[in-house]
């Protein structure tokens, strides 16, 4: 039995290291596109592209439709917004780090003077 489980914040942000495929995420923001037409701008073959596709497919990060012999690509915002989850957590624990740091050197300078 193949268990199917939620792609994970790693194969999230393995996905989006890459720049044709953020590339790729940026086009489909802007609404559902042929492979065809997700492969034009990139100076790639087909069959590279398609395995971007499968990476970001892989990772949650869109959803592949065939009608007749043309495959369509679609964003699926979920992953995206648990990788921003992911980085409002650490940045709002390196906010109030950093803000603390600054207190102190506040501190430490007036103390000086």
């Amino acid at each position: 039995m193949v268990k199917h489980s939620e792609p994970s914040i790693d194969s999230i942000f393995a996905a989006l290291a890459d720049p044709t495929r953020r590339a790729i995420i940026a086009c489909l923001a802007q609404g559902e596109a042929s492979v065809s037409e997700l492969a034009k701008p990139h100076d790639m073959s087909l069959p590279a592209v398609m395995k971007h596709l499968t990476v970001l497919g892989d990772a949650g990060l869109i959803v592949r439709r065939k009608q007749g012999r043309t495959v369509t690509c679609t964003l699926e915002a979920g992953p995206l917004e648990e990788a921003r989850g992911w980085l409002d957590e650490h940045l709002r624990f390196w906010t109030e780090r950093l803000d603390a740091l600054g207190r102190l050197l506040e501190e430490t300078t007036e103390n000086e003077s």
